[in-house]
């Protein structure tokens, strides 16, 4: 082994302990592990057999040798990467390639499920007024990237109408735009156009805001003006008290008496 090699397989990441989900992700990073490791060939194939009579040349017999301890490390390897409850059930199995095929069995129907979840996650996903639009396409896209991994890519042109079809109802006069640009449209150009129209969005509700708090300050003024017009101070003519006789006194003075 080179220098170069030791110094890549000293920083190879470990795969993550298997406890019965996610299993293709796993199987995944174990394969990578493995073949970094010279041992991927283990799980496909099996050992050289020793013939039963005659003369055993060195060469076969180290080759053998070679053979078992790869399989023992690769086995170990695998069953290390799984949780105690699973181990216990697994390391009863001889080779590596008869573990290997006994975990594919197992868990091939949750790489299926996994298929139908991702394809009704993304038949199912609604865009909402309350998130930006180009946030939401983000998480589109990597939908998309994950029916990818399973062998179920989506077109190009397909994704882009999909996401146009997806836009909020709020949306619908800029829907209707889209739909009706001749050319063909790239998911980068969609994605361009979409930030662009929300940004106009946000600048014109600023400018909303703006102009209705203005309205409110100037209504709020013209309030206060208004009661202050209200409570301003009028001089009222003087009325006599109820219940008051008078009796004039002389011509020029008045007597009361209650």
């Amino acid at each position: 082994m080179d220098q170069s090699t030791a110094v890549v397989k000293s920083h190879i990441e470990k795969p993550f302990v298997f406890r019965g989900v996610d299993f293709k992700r796993w199987q995944q990073k174990m394969l990578f592990y493995l073949t970094t490791l010279n041992l991927a060939q283990c799980l496909t194939s099996e050992g050289p057999e020793l013939p039963v009579e005659g003369d055993i040349p060195d060469e076969t017999i180290k080759a053998s040798e070679a053979w078992t301890q790869n399989e023992f490390l690769c086995k170990n390897y695998i069953l290390n990467a799984l949780d105690d409850s699973l181990y216990d059930v697994y390391h009863i199995f001889q080779t590596p390639k008869q573990l290997w095929e006994s975990l594919e069995k197992k868990y091939k129907s949750e790489v299926a499920s996994a298929k139908k979840f991702i394809v009704g996650k993304f038949l199912n996903f609604k865009m909402s007024d309350t998130v930006s639009v180009v946030k939401q396409v983000e998480e589109i896209q990597v939908i998309a990237h994950e029916l990818r991994d399973e062998s179920l890519g989506l077109n190009e042109a397909f994704l882009v109408a999909s996401i146009i079809e997806k836009l909020p109802s709020t949306w619908r006069d800029f829907k209707i735009y889209l739909k009706h640009i001749h050319e063909d449209m790239s998911l980068e150009q969609l994605i361009l156009k979409l930030r662009v129209e929300e940004e106009n969005r946000k600048n014109e509700n600023s400018e909303y805001s703006s102009m209705e708090a203005k309205a409110n300050v100037i209504e709020g003024n013209n309030s206060k003006f208004k009661g202050f017009k209200n409570n301003k101070k009028v001089k009222k003519p003087f009325t006599f008290p109820k219940g008051a006789n008078f009796k004039k006194k002389s011509q020029s003075a008045w007597k009361v008496w209650t």
